[in-house]
């Protein structure tokens, strides 16, 4: 069950529409998906529930905020309780044998860091080492209940930002997406993600051999993948190529050779649907084609990645 999550410093990136389509598009494939929204902004769970959902069904006992609260190293409450299957795009997917399950965000996440934060705290060195590994490593811990074990891949949309809640996210991760648009603010902050993320990989490493009870980590980036491009002659224009290619010549992280172009009409009415645009446009639309495109490459170096560890 590869661990997978999706982000970038900078918002407005096509973050969420992309690991909405991306979950929807392996699950109407015959696999079992799961979806974790870890983003105070709550755009991937309104990408399947409306806000009147989510506010009656789902806010008070059913995000991933209430587990945090519970303090996730507790058996207060298991995470696989916060599972909710969204029914619109179920319908579509299961046709073809496949599930696409949420565990939901809230807009109290945002809170989430400083409480972590708190219980951090030790009276030695030993006891801080020993509660660093354990809030960091929460969601990972959580992830390998039996109940997780029945899917295929999970999907983590991540914050715009390098808090607590999002380092969980890493720990538990096998590999790392990263959203960009082919601009220089866009992707100016891929190699400062990139230090971040080694950084907090060798320090709970370091951590970690000098704990029994505690398991190395080694999240890998699957990816650069371009979004929003601006298309002329089958080819992103020439200002877009610029950060691309000087992107690529940097050699910071592996850079998807699909990209999906900018259309706003093609992604208009995902959220009011509940079903991913992936699903509902026409096969032979040029977004659809580029999509589809983008991750079937990018699940190929998910399997490839995890054959040869």
């Amino acid at each position: 069950m590869p661990v997978v999550s999706v982000m970038n410093y900078k918002g407005g990136v096509g973050k969420t529409t992309l690991t909405a389509n991306v979950a929807a598009e392996i699950a109407n494939n015959g696999y079992r998906v799961l979806m974790i929204d870890l983003d105070p902004q709550t755009n991937l769970t309104f990408s399947f529930f409306t806000v009147e959902e989510w506010t009656t069904e789902l806010r008070e006992r059913r995000t991933i905020k209430r587990w945090y609260d519970s303090g996730p190293s507790s058996a207060e409450l298991a995470l696989e309780e916060l599972v909710v299957t969204p029914p619109r795009v179920n319908e579509r997917v299961a046709r073809n044998g496949g599930r696409l399950d949420l565990i939901s965000s809230h807009l109290g996440l945002i809170d989430i860091d400083l409480e972590l934060a708190l219980q951090l705290v030790g009276m030695t060195p030993a006891q801080s080492r020993r509660r660093f590994l354990d809030v960091h490593g929460c969601l990972a811990e959580a992830l390998r209940a039996p109940a997780f074990r029945a899917y295929d891949i999970v999907l983590i949309d991540c914050a715009p930002n390098f808090g607590l809640v999002t380092k969980t996210a890493i720990v538990a991760s096998d590999f790392v997406l990263v959203p960009a648009k082919p601009d220089y603010l866009s992707t100016i902050g891929i190699g400062y993600l990139r230090s971040s993320v080694v950084k907090l990989v060798k320090r709970y490493n370091e951590f970690a051999d000098e704990d029994t009870l505690a398991r190395r980590i080694d999240p890998r980036f699957a990816g650069v993948a371009f979004t929003m491009t601006q298309v002329r002659s089958e080819q992103p224009i020439i200002a877009q190529r610029t950060p691309i290619e000087n992107l690529r010549e940097a050699g910071i992280m592996p850079i998807f050779g699909s990209s999906v172009r900018n259309s706003p009409q093609y992604f208009a009415e995902s959220g009011e649907s509940g079903v991913p645009a992936i699903l509902r446009g026409p096969l032979d639309h040029p977004v659809s084609q580029e999509m589809r495109a983008l991750i079937g490459e990018f699940v190929e170096t998910v399997a490839g990645e995890r054959a040869r560890a």
